[in-house]
């Protein structure tokens, strides 16, 4: 009989949640095939099978497991029952019933943060149902087939909701949102917290990515977004500005000559930070490959620790969600954040006449403990001038003043 028990995920971590058994008590398993999922504090990950045998489940699901704790056992020397498939080598999923090919149904066209089963997906597909109007029953909000034939039982209710319906659902608060929860807190009740804001003309970045974005995407096979500019721009200017880069350590302002810079990104199961290590010395590509890459692992819940762990500087960006304006909460032990916002056409007053720009407000939340209004004030100031004038990042300063080797 083989123990498989809950491993070792973090230096700081001491418990996890099993969120899910994958495979079903008493079924036969093979080696390394997945079993069961565990979430800590900081991210989600798999637990595999260490042999091929008989499972029997020991913890069950929604439980507070510690590191070492018992999760189950597996009986390797039963034998495989007749006809049990060997491992895919990756999950077959189910499909339906193939149409002529003249009458066939397109795939229904879901946003990127919405799942939904092969078969579901058919249905909306055939019966024209918007993803917006189906509730997902699944695991992180799959839509299921009984997903849709609610829908279409209940049209123009979202998930088929009964009307005037009170019923009231209780879910027990995950690791990652207890952690959350418990940093904000403890970001505003330990740290002398304070926003200042600035906008920024966006039409130059706006006609450079238009300009470039077909060139940009042939050569380095990623798209050209904003996150590449706002982070070359604010690596430029915590160089310039140290003590935005800095943070306090009992009697100590530790400073740093790098940049890790950690990007907000929404997950199924609450915000996560995962941070780009040495951001300063990555080109606008490298930028923007590891931008994709995280927010694809946040999506799938498949960050590690150390992706998350560390960081010297936030940005975080509550324009994809519409806000205009907000006052993020610094990422402790970190000293400051910067928040995007969406951006607006507004009328401004361009050398005396009136002219309409796309406008995005920008705010810097700083620990004013360590960092003081002429820096706080001075970092936005040059992370808006660099934006306003991308070609900047590249020299540092105007080019023609740099040319003329004058200020």
């Amino acid at each position: 009989m083989t123990d498989i028990k809950v491993p070792a995920v973090g230096e700081s971590i001491s418990e996890v949640t099993l969120v899910k058994w994958l495979k079903k008590d008493g079924e036969y398993v093979h080696r390394d095939e997945l079993i069961c999922e565990l979430e800590s504090e900081k991210a989600t990950f798999e637990l595999n099978a260490e042999q091929a045998g008989i499972l029997h489940i020991k913890a069950e699901e929604g439980a507070t497991l510690a590191i070492g704790d018992l999760a189950c056992t597996i009986d390797e020397t039963a034998e495989a029952p007749a006809g049990a498939p060997a491992p895919a080598a990756a999950p077959v999923a189910e499909k339906p019933a193939a149409a002529p090919a003249a009458t066939a149904a397109p795939a229904a066209a879901l946003p990127a943060d919405v799942k939904a089963t092969p078969v579901a997906q058919a249905m909306m597909a055939d019966k024209q149902v918007k993803a917006t109007d189906v509730k997902g029953t699944g695991t992180q909000g799959r839509i299921m087939k009984q997903d849709v034939l609610e829908a279409l039982a209940n049209p123009g209710r979202r998930g088929g909701a009964a009307a005037f319906s009170r019923d009231e659902k209780r879910d027990k608060m995950s690791n990652l949102r207890k952690t959350v929860s418990r940093r904000l807190v403890e970001a505003k009740n330990s740290t002398a917290m304070l926003t200042t804001f600035n906008e920024v003309d966006m039409t130059r970045i706006m006609s450079i990515r238009k300009q470039y974005k077909d060139t940009f995407k042939e050569v380095h096979g990623v798209n050209l977004g904003f996150m590449s500019f706002f982070t070359k721009a604010c690596c430029t200017a915590l160089m310039e500005w140290p003590a935005v880069n800095a943070y306090i350590d009992g009697e100590s302002l530790v400073y740093h000559d790098y940049c890790d810079v950690s990007i907000a990104v929404s997950a199924p199961k609450g915000l996560v930070v995962p941070v780009i290590r040495n951001a300063e010395s990555l080109s606008m590509a490298d930028l923007e490959r590891k931008v994709v890459e995280l927010a694809k692992k946040a999506r799938e819940n498949k960050l590690s620790p150390d992706e998350m762990a560390g960081g010297t500087f936030t940005i975080t960006n509550g324009g994809v969600f519409g806000s205009l304006m907000s006052t993020p909460i610094i990422n402790i032990p970190q000293s400051a954040i910067l928040g995007m916002h969406k951006i607006q056409d507004r009328p401004m007053a361009i050398d005396g006449k009136v002219e309409i720009r796309p406008m995005m407000y920008l705010a810097l939340s700083y620990d004013h403990r360590i960092i003081d209004g002429r820096e706080s004030v001075g970092f936005l100031v040059r992370v808006k001038e660099l934006l306003e004038n991308p070609e900047y990042m590249l020299f540092g300063h105007d080019p023609m003043r740099t040319l003329l080797e004058v200020k």
